[in-house]
């Protein structure tokens, strides 16, 4: 691997979501990464699915989604034998990922303490669903929990009387996101200090942490945020609307952008209950259905057209068979061809970042349960000498 990480060694012992996106990400800009899995089952995302594919159906696409750019390694952590390899690993590593629930990695015999002492530059990633501390510390999270208690849902569907979750995991994405941004920062650190720390999120504090506008709205404001379905809570026109073949999306987000978007739909910008944002979004439902009746007139591929011409915000709605065949989104970088050892060659999202002059990147597939295992032994035994 090539990348700003590329002299980087990460022990990921974290299984499900957060925890191999965070590693993934790392993956992607460079580092080393070995997956430690149990050899009974592994990883439990292997065993998430429909969909499955392969000779026997037995290949979980998801986890193929969070697992690129690793090294496979079957060790039972509860052994003898594995809490001394893990040992050795630890040792050479730079950066130690676990999402275990709080205490798991204390009572197998590796507190932070016990981390440091093997190697005092370890930086340790530790995601928990609702912290490590506190009087719900230690409560198990999943995604979809953790997206109604910190209070996602609520503002996600079409109205108040109806949360909806995000239709992605998102708060294992984000808190993954979070953590790898906290491991770069502590890496940073330790080249002043010689010493590695501890970066700790949760999936509370990653849902928490993307509140923005809306949280302030209550902190500041004192206004509880509540859903808006497919429109924006603070601005108008912004959001999808129906023309005659489906919906696109507008998003006239200043008064001189809804000044090029009214006339082309035969509305007037300086009437008064639509002249400024504030009145516009006073007056929202009322400005949705004069824009639909003027929308009606022509298809989406009409309009975005039309949208485009005069520099205004608009797109389509697409689904994601669209988004991976979509020219823009291949230009991006954000599909990868890797060689899988069962599947053959096989497309995969690729790393949402690029960097100017940076060769291209060969990606490696997510890894087959332990196959890496002779490989990181031999690669462990040269790091030893």
């Amino acid at each position: 691997m090539q990348g700003p990480l590329a002299d980087i060694v990460v022990l990921d012992l974290s299984r499900a979501l957060a925890g191999p996106h965070a590693a993934q990400m790392l993956g992607d800009l460079g580092a080393k990464v070995v997956k430690v899995e149990h050899p009974d089952g592994g990883d439990e995302s292997r065993g998430w699915g429909p969909p499955f594919v392969g000779p026997d159906h037995d290949i979980s696409t998801y986890f193929l989604a969070s697992n690129r750019n690793k090294e496979s390694l079957a060790v039972d952590l509860k052994s003898p034998e594995g809490k001394t390899l893990i040992e050795r690993l630890v040792r050479q590593s730079d950066v130690l990922i676990e999402n275990f629930r709080t205490g798991v990695l204390d009572r197998l015999g590796f507190p932070v303490e016990r981390l440091h002492e093997l190697n005092p530059r370890l930086v340790v990633l530790s995601i928990t669903g609702f912290g490590h501390d506190g009087p719900e510390g230690g409560r198990p999270g999943y995604d979809q929990i953790a997206q109604g208690e910190a209070g996602l849902m609520s503002l996600t569907g079409p109205s108040p009387a109806e949360p909806y979750r995000v239709g992605a995991s998102i708060g294992d994405i984000l808190a993954g996101m979070y953590g790898a941004y906290g491991v770069v920062a502590a890496l940073h650190e330790r080249e002043r200090t010689g010493r590695g720390t501890v970066v700790r999120t949760s999936l509370l504090a990653a849902i928490t942490g993307v509140h923005a506008y809306h949280a302030t709205a209550w902190t500041v404001g004192g206004v509880v945020p509540r859903a808006n379905g497919n429109h924006h809570a603070s601005i108008a026109p912004y959001g999808a609307f129906r023309c005659a073949d489906g919906m696109l999306q507008i998003a006239a987000a200043n008064d001189s952008q809804w000044r090029k978007v009214a006339p082309l739909l035969d509305i007037d910008p300086e009437m008064p209950k639509y002249a400024t944002n504030r009145e516009r979004f006073a007056h929202r439902e009322e400005l949705i259905a004069d824009m639909e009746k003027a929308l009606a007139a022509h298809d989406r591929a009409h309009w975005l057209a039309e949208l485009a011409t005069l520099g205004v915000p608009a797109g389509a709605i697409r689904t994601l068979d669209e988004v991976y065949e979509w020219e823009q989104t291949r230009s991006q970088g954000l599909i990868v061809d890797v060689e899988h050892p069962v599947l053959g060659r096989i497309s995969l999202p690729g790393p949402p970042l690029r960097f100017d002059g940076a060769p291209a990147v060969e990606h490696t597939a997510p890894p087959a349960l332990g196959q890496d295992g002779e490989a990181v032994l031999a690669w462990l035994e040269e790091r030893e000498r």
